[in-house]
C-alpha cells in the first residue's frame, strides 16, 4: 500500500542531474505566417531525440476590476440627487409662477371694478343734474339723445 522507502544516496556522493540540451533546429522551408506551428527537438539524457510543436501559451487577459458599486447604482444615485437638486428651485418656480398669476388677476379685476364704477358715474349723473349738450337739428332739439320738440 505505501511505497517501499528508498535509500538515500550516500553523504559523499551528490545525484546526477541531467539537462536537456536543445537541437539547433534546421532551417525551415517559407511557409505562410500562421499556417504551421514551429517544432522543436531535444536530445534526453539517453540519447533519445524528441520532437515536437512548440506550444505559445496564450497569455490571458488581465481581468478589468470591477468597482465596488455598479454603475447603474450610481447613475440612478446621481440622478436622485440631481432631482432633490431641482425640487426646491421648481417648487420655488411654481411659487412665483401662481403669485404672479394671483397678482395678474387681482389688477384685472380691479381694472374692471374702477372702469364700471367710472361708466357708471357717467351714465347715472348724466340725468339727475339735467345739464347735457344741446344740438338743434331742423328745428328740433336733442338733449342728450331725447327728443325736445
Amino acid at each position: 500500500m505505501h511505497p517501499e522507502p528508498t535509500p538515500a544516496p550516500p553523504a559523499g556522493r551528490a545525484a546526477d542531474l541531467h539537462h536537456p540540451t536543445p537541437i539547433t533546429p534546421a532551417p525551415l522551408m517559407p511557409t505562410q505566417a500562421g499556417a504551421v506551428p514551429t517544432v522543436a527537438s531535444i536530445v534526453l539524457p539517453d540519447g533519445r531525440i524528441v520532437t515536437g510543436y512548440a506550444i505559445h501559451h496564450a497569455q490571458p487577459e488581465p481581468v478589468a476590476t470591477k468597482p465596488a458599486v455598479s454603475r447603474s447604482a450610481v447613475n440612478v444615485a446621481l440622478g436622485g440627487v440631481g432631482f432633490l437638486a431641482v425640487s426646491g428651485g421648481l417648487l420655488l418656480l411654481t411659487t412665483f409662477i401662481t403669485a404672479l398669476t394671483a397678482l395678474i388677476t387681482q389688477l384685472i379685476t380691479l381694472a374692471a371694478v374702477i372702469f364700471g364704477g367710472w361708466i357708471a358715474v357717467q351714465v347715472f349723473s348724466a340725468n339727475r343734474h339735467g345739464t347735457g349738450t344741446t344740438v338743434h337739428i331742423r328745428k328740433a332739439t336733442f338733449k342728450r339723445n331725447h327728443f325736445h320738440g
